[in-house]
């Protein structure tokens, strides 16, 4: 059994995401990290990062084994099922290589802009910050538009790449949608691969974990 430590985050989403496209049985355990819960001794254990996911699996030869970094388990969970990372080689260089994409450049960079523009106070000039981290969130989202040209998905098949990549790209696209519409409509293939995405039933789910409280 898988326990999944999570909260509602693009790096979250990413687990929540492969398990249910896995079809493998987890354990729900979230991790309020409004309420500081990441903080406490138990998933500090788990997660010395104190950063959300991390998953305990317990159906391990020689005993449980613990895991952080959304990245490190996706391949954990890919390699245990035998689902969503290629074998052969070339086509797994090819996810691994956009999904350490997404790991260095997407999620970085994205949070990044994302953090200037909801929390820098006012009272200062961060206009530079802002400008440089959305300027390299649109080249990187361009990056990947070029890639969906030639392809339905990042390496060929769907993949822990797009399953990374995902939940970061939706979590800006509105925002950034709502600031410059003249440069999204420039990444047309990036919106159908959103659109191809979002019809996944186990993307939908996947993003609602754990549950709106609302």
């Amino acid at each position: 059994m898988i326990d999944l430590y999570t909260w509602s985050t693009p790096n979250g989403y990413k687990i929540s995401i492969m398990l249910e496209e896995i079809g493998m049985p987890y354990n729900l355990i979230p991790v309020n990290i409004n309420e500081e819960e990441q903080f406490k001794d138990k998933f500090t254990s788990v997660s010395p990062n104190q950063k959300i996911p991390a998953i305990e699996d317990s159906d391990i030869p020689g005993g449980p084994i613990s895991i952080f970094e959304s990245g490190a388990i996706l391949i954990h969970l890919a390699e245990k099922s035998g689902k969503l990372l290629p074998q052969e080689p070339k086509a797994r260089a090819a996810v691994l290589q956009w999904l350490m994409y997404q790991m260095s450049h997407v999620g970085p960079i994205v949070g990044q802009a994302g953090h200037f523009a909801n929390n820098a106070p006012a009272d200062k000039d961060h206009s530079y910050a802002l400008g440089r981290f959305i300027g390299e969130s649109l080249r990187i989202f361009g990056v990947l538009d070029k890639q969906l040209a030639i392809n339905d998905y990042l390496a060929g098949e769907y993949s822990i790449a797009d399953i990374a990549t995902y939940p970061w790209v939706v979590a800006a696209w509105t925002p950034f949608n709502a600031m410059m519409p003249d440069e999204v409509a420039k990444l047309p293939y990036l919106q159908k691969w959103i659109d191809r995405l979002a019809k996944r039933p186990a993307v939908t789910k996947g993003m609602n974990i754990p549950p709106s409280s609302d």
